[in-house]
Parts: C-alpha cells; structure tokens; sequence
C-alpha cells in the first residue's frame, strides 16, 4: 500500500512540474519572448575549446551553446552548467552583467532548456575556467524532466529505446557515438588507400543468404512478389568480385528477425570486404594493419584501455591454429583423436555438451568455445578452423580436414571472420550434401505446437488440417486454438509465456513437443519468439516460422508417409522443401 501511495505522489509531483513548464512557456509567449521563433544562434566556441586554449582565449569574447544541466541561483549572481557536444562549461550569470529583466527571465529557466551564451572567458577562485556571461538568449524550452542529475540515466531499457535522453545524461554515450562516426570514416580512408572500392548493394532480396538467421519478410507491390530484408551484404558482393572487381567493400545495415538485448539488435551495421587473389594470410595482414591504423587515427595511440584490460593493438597480433589453442588452454590435442567416436568420448569425459550429429571437427569447435574463448584478450587471430563448421572455405592442401579460415578475437569476443574463397564447385556441392544429410529429420507422428499471427490466421486451418489428418496431436495458443476447434480441428490450448505456467516453452523443454509452427506476430511476441526458437533448436525440433514452410512441411510428411514403404527412409526438411516446392 505504501509504495502505491508514493507512486501515486510521485506522478502528481510529475505532473506539476509538467504544468508548471507549460505555463512557463505560455508566459514567455505572451511577452513575446517565445524561444521556438528562434532558428539561428552564432558559435564561435565550444567548451572543450576554452578549456583548452584558455591561455589565448582568458578575458575575450565567445559565444556557446547548449543545454542547461544544473542551475544554482544566489541573489544577485547565478551558476550554471552548460553541455554542448563535446563537454560542458560552467557560465557565471550576474544581475548587473546581463541586466535585470534579463537575470529575472534566466531564474526563470528550467534544467533542460537550450541557452546560447555569450561572454568573457574567466577563472574562477576556485580555478574553475568559466564564461562570465553578458547575455542569455533562451533558444528552446524544455517541456520534459530530465532523469535525476546524480545519478544520470541507469535504466537499461530507457537508455536503448530513448537514446537521445541517454545521449543528453551520459557523455561515456556521447563519446562514443563520436568516435563510431570517426571510426568508419578511419575504415574508409584505409581501404581507399589499398585500392578498395566501396559499394551499395540490395537490401530487399528473393533470397536472404550469406547468415543462418531469420529474415524480416515483406511484399513489393509494383511486382506482386514477397521479399525479404538482407540478413548479410556477402551474396552481392561475391557477384562483383566474379565481374571482375577486384576490391570492394561495403558498409552497410542488415536485419535479422531474431532476438533482442544489449549485444544483439534486429537491425545493425556490418562491414564485408572482399579481395581477389590474395589468400586468408593476406586478409590477416589487412585485418591487423586496419585496426592498428583505425586506434591510431581515432584514438591518438594503439595502447586502448578496455572494461579492466589494456589492448595493445601496436604489438604483432598473436596467430594460433584452432587445434593449437584448443591444446594450449584445455591441455586437449585434438591432432592426437582419431576420430569422432574418441572425441565424443572426450567431450563426455570433459563435460562438453554436443549433438548426435556433430563430428570430430564439430567437436572441436565446442572445446574452443567452452575453454578457449574466454582466455583471448589480447589480439588474436585463431586460424585453421575445422571443415564441418566452414562450408565455404577452400581447404588447407597439407591438412584436408581443415580449411584456410579465420577469426579475429579480443577481449574474448570475435571481431571479424575471413577465409579464402572456397572456388571448386564440386568441393562445395558435397558440403551442402553433407550438411543437409546431418539436418533435423521430420517427425512422422507426436504433438504439433501452433501459434500464427493475425495475418496468418485465414491459411493455418488447411495446415492444421494436414497435421491432423496425419495422425499429429495438436496444441495450439489462444486464438489459433479457438480458430481450429471452430473448424472442426481438434486442438488442445496452451499457454503463451506471459500467461502463466505450464506454457509453450514448458512443454517444448519438456519433450511434449515434437514440430513447431510459430509465425512472428510483432512487438507483442517478440520475446516468445525468440525463447521458443531457441528451446526448439535445443531440443533438436523442427520449428517453422511461415505458413509456406508450414504447408511443405505437412505435404512433406504425407509424402513421406504414404511412400514409406518404397522409400523405406526419412527425408530431412530441406529436401522435403525442395521437392515440394
């Protein structure tokens, strides 16, 4: 009870204060001071250069501008702290300086209003460089709060969704938006200098190749035809480098339907490159000149503290085959495992968790993960990365098991991955067989999980039909279930996440499920949607996330259902798709 009464005072208190900005603006209007009429204020300097250059600018004339942070009015004189974008400044606003309609106008101001200064630089008694003002023009002002000045702005959740605000409270935010923007500039700048060129490539595609990830689909209208949102740049640029462009490199947005949170966004920028007739070593040598040369440029040195560690970028980047880190800081030679059968020993005697289907190379990918990772601080490129995980990549001539790849780690995180250009068509086409034969195998009976949204609603009963005809249990959530019953399709009600226990995600990591047909449904889904891909593939299930796949899917299954006895085999949903569609 208490804490609700003091919510309740809080928000009054908000409100207030809102009401009393408002009625500061009406009465700033109706003098005729209104500050929104004001479009253009000269500056001459901003903070950071009078702290700077102090010296040569005590006792002269600038003119700042920025937000006001903190006000202390005493009498006859004011403090306040200006922020403009690269820092903040203290300005000393006295009665008789700026004259008396003028100092009663500046009480007035709000934290969060947008002032233009203009003044003498000065030191303070306390040392502090200063701009005594002669004149206060209010440029914009502030209708909002601002977060609490002590503390600034802490909530993860607002800082990401109002970057501005974050912008406005944290200058750690701002400087970093700064150096992003001189950061790219310092990449392009580089790779002109090697003779790359850069490109724009197409966003909207038929087919979102070059990632394992789930595409952001939509329809162009002008061809009647469904496309999909780029998950990678690599597919377009590879077609340039086959028309003859030796060089190019592309920085540019890409969209992933996945999840969400503070390492992961739907929408990011990658940078690809692409280089004819040089090898991964080549990349490598790039790779580590271009980030010597970006910290140098940006940063001033190559010596960058990070979190509680200090990268050096100066030093010759260390370069370790994945099988030679695996032995260094597990104490594993996986030179010395035969094969699969032994490394999955090992990995069980080491706790190591895998798949049924993963291979020796596999294997020791998951040692990398769960022992190595963590320990690569310093720059290292971990080289020679096992032919299972590398279906693009040539292979190594003296070690055919392995191929010419590798990845960039710092601070325990991947920073870039490259390879040389698996170019032999034939090589190529057996990897994809090999991965497709190891994909997930389609179930012929067990419990279906259906959950479509509003779009897909009018096309799920004829697949929830399929399913149903085919023996297949069917659960589904809310409104879909209510749809199929009222269709004459038995179908059991589930819980979504949000609603309670048990739900989908109980009875997927349960084993009560054994197919997934799960379209997004937007912002209200989005955290089911990734907590359920992520238990599905888990748990080994196949999990559709359009009414197309569904569809092929379901006729797939007949197919393989009414031909068992002649085929006398389970086809993998890959090759249920391709002969379906």
């Amino acid at each position: 009870m208490a804490d609700t009464q003091n919510t309740n005072v809080q928000e009054q208190d908000i409100h207030q204060l809102l009401k009393v900005k408002r009625e500061k603006l009406a009465n700033l209007q109706q003098a005729g001071k209104d500050p929104f009429q004001i479009t253009k204020y000269d500056v001459t300097h901003h903070s950071t250069d009078i702290k700077n250059n102090f010296e040569e600018l005590e006792g002269k004339t600038v003119r700042i501008a920025g937000r006001v942070m903190s006000k202390r009015v005493m009498g006859k004189a004011s403090f306040c702290n200006v922020q403009d974008l690269p820092g903040n400044i203290q300005v000393y606003v006295a009665r008789d300086s700026i004259g008396e309609e003028s100092y009663a106008d500046f009480k007035k101001y709000d934290v969060g209003d947008i002032v233009g200064i203009e003044g003498e630089v000065f030191k303070t008694k306390t040392g502090e460089i200063s701009v005594h003002a002669s004149q206060v023009t209010l440029l914009s002002k502030s209708l909002q709060i601002l977060p609490e000045k002590f503390h600034g702005l802490t909530n993860t959740d607002i800082r990401y969704r109002q970057r501005y605000t974050d912008l406005i409270m944290n200058q750690d935010v701002k400087d970093t938006f700064v150096k992003r923007s001189r950061i790219i500039s310092a990449i392009r700048r580089y790779l002109d200098g090697q003779g790359f060129l850069e490109v724009e490539t197409p966003m909207l595609v038929s087919n979102a190749g070059g990632a394992a990830a789930r595409p952001f689909e939509t329809h162009y209208n002008a061809l009647d035809e469904d496309v999909k949102l780029r998950i990678s740049l690599e597919l377009y640029l590879k077609r340039l480098i086959v028309g003859g462009m030796e060089r190019v490199f592309e920085i540019g947005r890409v969209f992933r339907n996945e999840g969400l949170d503070t390492r992961h966004n739907p929408e990011f920028t990658l940078m690809e490159l692409y280089q004819a007739y040089t090898d991964y070593y080549g990349m490598m040598d790039l790779t580590e000149n271009m980030f010597r040369y970006v910290a140098q440029e940006v940063c001033g040195t190559t010596v960058i503290p990070y979190a509680e560690e200090t990268i050096d970028l100066g030093k010759p980047f260390e370069r370790l085959t994945m099988v030679d880190a695996v032995k260094k800081y597990a104490g594993v030679d996986f030179d010395q495992i035969p094969d699969t059968a032994a490394a999955k020993k090992l990995a069980d005697e080491k706790g190591v968790h895998y798949e049924e289907r993963h291979a020796k190379g596999d294997i020791l990918n998951l040692f990398f993960e769960e022992f190595v990772e963590e320990h690569l601080i310093q720059p290292v490129f971990i080289m020679d990365h096992p032919v299972e995980i590398s279906p693009l990549t040539k292979r190594k001539p003296d070690k055919p098991d392995y191929v010419e790849r590798f990845e960039l780690f710092i601070y325990g995180r991947e920073m870039c991955n490259a390879y040389s250009e698996l170019n032999d068509p034939i090589d190529q086409r057996e990897r994809f067989k090999a991965q497709e034969a190891a994909s997930l195998k389609l179930p012929l009976e067990g419990t279906v999980l259906i959950s479509v949204n509003k779009k897909d609603k009018p096309e799920v009963v004829d697949v929830a039909k399929r399913f149903h005809e085919d023996g297949f249990k069917i659960i589904a959530t809310g409104k879909t279930c209510d749809l199929l019953n009222e269709s004459g399709i038995p179908a059991e009600k589930v819980k979504k996440l949000y609603e309670g226990r048990p739900n989908i995600l109980d009875m997927i990591t349960n084993g009560k499920i054994d197919l997934v047909v799960n379209s997004p449904a937007g912002k209200e889904s989005v955290h089911d949607d990734s907590y359920l891909r992520k238990a599905a593939i888990k748990a080994k299930i196949p999990y559709m996330t359009t009414i197309a796949a569904a569809k092929a899917t379901a006729e797939g299954i007949g197919y393989v259902k009414a031909h068992m006895e002649e085929n006398n085999v389970v086809k993998s949903l890959q090759q249920m798709h391709s002969e379906i569609q």
